[in-house]
This record gives C-alpha cells, structure tokens and sequence, in this order.
C-alpha cells in the first residue's frame, strides 16, 4: 500500500507543474565590445597562475600560500556549507519516508490482566505536491548560491595568488634598495674619509668636511629604515603564506627583474573575457538566484496540497505481527488555501522583483568595474615601456655626470659641493629606476588579477 501510495505522490508532482519563476535572460554588458589597445599579440592569455609565474621560487611561495592561508581556507569551507545548504534543499522536493516499531503494555486491574500490542509502520512525511515549482526553485536557488559561493572561492584564490606576487616583488624591490643605500653609505664613507685626510692636509675646507659628513649620515638613516621595511615585508609575506617562508624561497638584491610574467594582452582584446572572472560570475549566479526566489515567494499565491500518509501492521504477538497481525493505514492530503493576509504576500513577490532587479543592476556594475580595473591596468601599461627606457637613461646620465663630477673634484678644479649634487641625482634616479621596475611587475599582476586571474 505504501508503495502505491509513493508513485501515485511522485506521479501526481511530476505531471502538469508550472514554474512561476521569470525566465533568465543574461544582461547585456553594459561596456564597450572591446578595449582599446596597441599591444600586440604573441601568445594566448595564461589559463592558471602557474604559466604566468615563470620564478621557481615565487611559484613555491604561492603555493606555499594556498595551502596555508586561512582566508583561502575560510572560502573552501564555505562551500562545504553551501553544498550542505544545497542537499538541504534538494531534500525537500522528494518524499521522506521514516520507519517505527512500538511495543506497549497495558495491564486492568479490574480483569487483573495485561495486554501487549506489537506494531510496525512506514510513514510519509508532509509532502508538498509541487504544482507551482515553489519546492524546484528553493531548490535552484540553493543550486546557484553554492555556485557563488564555489566563484567566490576562485575569487580569494586568484587575489591571494596576486597578493602574494605583490608582496615577493615587493620584498625585492626593498631588498635591491637596501643594497643601493649601504653600497651609497660605503661609497659616502669613503668619500668622507678622502676630504677628511684632504681637510688634514690643508687642500679641504670644514665647509667640504661637514657636507661630505651630511651624505653619510643621510645614507645611515636609509640603510636603518629600509632594513626595517624589508622585515615588515618578510612579515607581510608570511602572513599572506600562512607559515614563515624558507629563506631559500625569499627574492636577493640580485633577483631578476622579470620574477613574474603576464602574456601580452592582444590588441582588440574583447570585454566578454570578463565574464569569465570569478566576481562576475558569482554575481550572474546570484542574479540567477533571484530569479528562483521570484517563483518562490509567487508559488505562495496559490493554493498547496500536501500529502501526509502511513501503512503498517499491528499484533497482539510479535510471531503473528507479519504473518496473521492485522493491516492498518492512513492517507491525509491537505490543502492550503491563501484567503486573506492584508497583502502580505503580494508585498513579498513586489520585494522579491525589486531584490531582482537590484541583483541585475550588481551584476552589470561588477562587469562595468571589472572592465575599468582592465582598463586602468591597460593604460598605465602602455607608457611603462617608454618611462623605463627614458629612466634607464637617466640612470645612465646620472651616472656620468657623477663620475665626472668627482674626478674634477679629485683633481682639484671643481668643488666637492658639484659631487654632492652629482651623488643625490644619481641615487635618487636608480631609487626611482627601483620604483618603476616595481610597478612594471605589479602592473603585470594587476592585469593578472583583473582579467580573472587563474585555477
């Protein structure tokens, strides 16, 4: 009887029902069809994060950070919590059946008697008839947030990869400039004790000493305070890895400046690729979301019908109870009617479309965002190339203007003052030759990063 009793249920919820749940359509993209840029094309653009890392040491450090980080690991447990969320809901759109067994004992005094009855029984739960799709798409909408959830996990994943490059090329760039102000504090050192040995020799006036002092102790202030910046971003760099990171793994002055490498963006590149970003993504699962929680909230405008039932068999002895005991069953559908509710859940499916419409207008904001961090990333890409050559030469510049500068002075025919300004050029144009190199690599980690990152 149970069993009959399931297939006409299933049979009867599967046949004739209706999804009340506004059709998706994506949104167009509220954004050029593509970017306008020069660069040309050499290869495809990198699929993960290891073929654009090319540095075995930052790949190993990145990894290091994936397994480790507790924001990452906060991401993936969330998706466990949202598959649970998930078969929670799916759950709910199939019959539940639960099983019992009872035995009771009852004694009358009046007959100085006790009786015993066995019984078993299979029951079928409340069970909706989904004619309306409210059971479905409580189902998809669970469906669709466990996938922004899994987007959001891709989402932390490429940030901490692109935060952790950051930080290395970070620590190295500091590391390079650590080494520039002791070579600066040697060099400034050695240039003090010459005019001092001079000042002795009469060919040097105090003026000279006390300037070729001034340089030195500038430079032990900066050797002081970008040792100190090197061991905020070793701190920095084994908070985003989660552990402290080998020093075999940490970037040296020497490091190459090319650690990190993006694939030239082809020029015409179209904005569709952002769809495949994580953050755009979960936002489109969402909007699909919000369509299911429309036919939600509709489906309570009419009627539901739910089936309650239960077959089993009751016996005075537990040998007769399957063979001789009697059968009992209960069938209960019920069926709820909306009459009156002073509009309550008209107001519901009027802020269900509203929630709607405002996950459309997220989703288009996240794709309009996205283009722009692609955007900025493209435009200050473009002058990089022709800023490093031009600072490269300045470099070059300095540099000879500072050799000349102390070779007159060593002969006598000019003034330590010209060295001093000479010096504070050069040392300012290869601290800013640093900074820009920096940028450059980061530039390439934030278009990286823009551009959706990878697995």
């Amino acid at each position: 009887m149970m069993r009959r009793l399931l297939i006409v249920a299933t049979a009867v919820a599967m046949s004739g029902c209706a999804n009340l749940a506004p059709r998706y359509e994506r949104p167009a993209a509220p954004v050029p069809e593509r970017w306008d840029t020069e660069t040309a094309a050499r290869s495809p653009l990198p699929t993960d994060w290891p073929s654009f890392i090319t540095d075995e040491r930052l790949r190993q450090v990145i990894a290091l950070g994936l397994r480790n980080n507790r924001d990452l690991r906060v991401a993936t447990l969330n998706i466990e919590r949202a598959r649970a969320e998930y078969r929670i809901a799916r759950a709910e759109a199939l019959p539940s059946v639960d099983g019992s067994a009872a035995v009771s004992r009852q004694h009358s005094a009046a007959t100085d008697a006790t009786t015993t009855q066995y019984s078993v029984a299979l029951g079928l739960n409340r069970y909706e008839l989904d004619f309306f799709g409210r059971v479905r798409n409580l189902s998809a909408s669970a469906l669709q947030d466990f996938f922004a959830v899994e987007e959001n996990r891709r989402n932390t994943q490429a940030a901490l990869v692109a935060e952790v490059a950051t930080a290395w090329l970070t620590l190295a760039a500091d590391t390079e400039r650590l080494r520039l102000v002791r070579d600066t504090l040697a060099n400034q050192e050695t240039a003090y004790d010459l005019v001092r040995r001079t000042r002795a020799l009469g060919g040097a006036s105090g003026l000279t000493v006390t300037q070729a002092r001034t340089t030195v102790e500038a430079a032990r202030v900066d050797v002081g305070a970008f040792t100190s910046r090197v061991a905020q971003d070793r701190h920095a760099l084994d908070l985003l890895a989660g552990a402290p990171v080998p020093a075999e793994l940490l970037p040296t002055a020497d490091t190459a400046t090319a650690a990190s490498l993006l694939i030239d963006v082809p020029a015409g590149l179209p904005s569709d690729v952002l769809l495949r970003r994580p953050d755009v993504l979960a936002a489109e699962h969402r909007l699909r979301a919000a369509h299911a929680d429309v036919g939600v909230v509709r489906a309570a405008l009419f009627p539901s019908i739910a089936l309650t039932a239960s077959v089993g068999r009751q016996s005075p002895g537990l040998s007769k109870l399957f063979g001789h005991g009697t059968g009992v069953w209960s069938f209960v559908p019920q069926i709820d009617i909306p009459l009156f509710d002073a509009g309550a859940r008209r107001a519901d499916v009027q802020a269900s479309e509203a929630q709607l419409q405002i996950a459309v207008a997220t989703y288009e904001g996240t794709i309009q965002s996205a283009f722009r961090d692609v955007s900025d990333a493209l435009s200050e890409r473009a002058t990089l190339a022709d800023r490093l050559a031009a600072q490269d030469a300045l470099v070059e510049a300095s540099q000879r203007a500072y050799d000349l500068s102390d070779a007159l002075f060593k002969s006598g025919a000019s003034s330590y003052l010209d060295v001093l300004v000479a010096q504070r050029a050069l040392y300012s144009a290869q601290q800013s030759a640093i900074s820009l190199r920096l940028a450059e690599q980061v530039n390439r980690v934030v278009l990286y990063r823009a551009l959706g990152g990878g697995d």
